[in-house]
């Protein structure tokens, strides 16, 4: 299973029914973390570019999206809540 980092701006109107679709369509994976406001770390068997175009589905063309495949990379934090990082530490 693969650690991705999904990161994205949202730059079209109507942003809380947008933001709503992809923060849905995210928990979807089930097996997720959102340690910052528009990031997110998923676990999945599925490539990035499926799951960056699944998100460009929900989004419109001005919006940004960034997947970024982390799986065994080390990582540091400050002042990020204890769940997601005990989500990180089991999980990268």
């Amino acid at each position: 299973m693969k650690t991705y980092l999904i990161a994205y701006d949202i730059n079209s109107p109507k942003t809380d029914e947008v933001y709503q679709r992809v923060s849905d369509y995210i928990k979807s994976y089930g097996n997720w973390a959102k340690p910052l406001e528009s990031l997110w770390l998923i676990k999945t068997d599925r490539d990035l570019s499926i799951v960056r175009d699944q998100l460009l589905n929900l989004c419109d063309q001005n919006d940004e999206i960034l997947v970024v495949d982390i799986t065994g990379d080390g990582w540091a934090t400050f002042g990020i809540d204890s769940e997601v990082t005990d989500w990180m530490k089991n999980k990268l």
